[in-house]
């Protein structure tokens, strides 16, 4: 059977602004560090997969000794971990609260997936245990344990790299030619096609000015239709597909049976 898998930050909500940021700065503030980023900073820091990969970012020698930090590089890592689990801690917060509503189709896509008979997971470079959080906002406490979860630092290395989507594709036995993802930013877009994946982009709030030349299709989002109807504005259709006024599993479909971009039949 096909499979549909799914980014999780921007993709099934648009988490990045309004949880991830506010998070690492409330982070910040609570252990001291002489930092907050700004939306522009983070728009950069977004580029960097992985929360505790952007926090690694700032120990410039300079920041560490401001910060009164551990030179010993066990030490110091231990901090980061202590920092990353706090600021989980806070995100999920944000997340479990309901102030960051789904993004437009995902639960609708996802659901006309899963009673198809897809296989559907997540393949995020977040902490499993946000990416879980988000999950269950996006799909709905019925759909989400039904959704296989690859997130955290279970690979190497992380997007761009294909190595999240490789790993999700071994562990489920997915044919790449009938596997399609959905990613919002261009380092999501290059793992898929990495790993010879059709992929669906849905831009988000620091990701409407990247390059997806590769994907399949760009949109604003998946979209809904009434009563909270949501429009989707095309972006990039290089299969003519013309999904408006909003993207359905059988726009999926038809990628796959085109042997679009990424699924090795090009």
């Amino acid at each position: 059977m096909p499979a549909l898998v799914l980014d999780c930050d921007g993709v099934l909500a648009d988490t990045e602004r309004y949880g991830h940021l506010p998070a690492f700065n409330r982070t910040f503030e609570e252990f001291g560090l002489p930092v907050q980023w700004s939306d522009a900073e983070y728009a950069e820091k977004v580029k960097v997969g992985g929360g505790k990969e952007r926090m690694k970012a700032l120990l410039t020698p300079d920041f560490v000794q401001e910060a009164g930090l551990p030179s010993d590089p066990e030490a110091l890592a231990g901090e980061v971990a202590r920092w990353h689990r706090r600021k989980t801690e806070i995100y999920t917060g944000i997340i479990g609260s309901g102030a960051i509503p789904p993004r437009p189709g995902v639960r609708r896509v996802m659901t006309e997936a899963h009673d198809a008979g897809w296989t559907l997971a997540v393949a995020s470079t977040s902490a499993e245990k946000s990416v879980r959080s988000v999950l269950e906002l996006a799909a709905g406490p019925e759909l989400a344990p039904k959704v296989h979860v690859f997130a955290g630092d279970v690979v190497e290395h992380k997007k761009p790299a294909p190595d999240i989507y490789q790993l999700c594709v071994d562990r489920l036995a997915l044919d790449p030619a009938g596997t399609a993802v959905v990613e919002d930013s261009r380092n999501g877009m290059l793992a898929a096609l990495g790993a010879d994946l059709a992929c669906v982009v849905t831009v988000s709030a620091y990701t409407a000015q990247e390059d997806f030349a590769g994907a399949s299709l760009v949109v604003s989002s998946l979209g809904d239709p009434a009563p909270q109807e949501t429009v989707t504005e095309v972006l990039s259709d290089p299969l003519g597909l013309d999904p408006r006024p909003f993207v359905r599993l059988e726009d999926f479909q038809r990628i796959l049976a085109a042997g679009g971009p990424g699924t090795g039949q090009h």
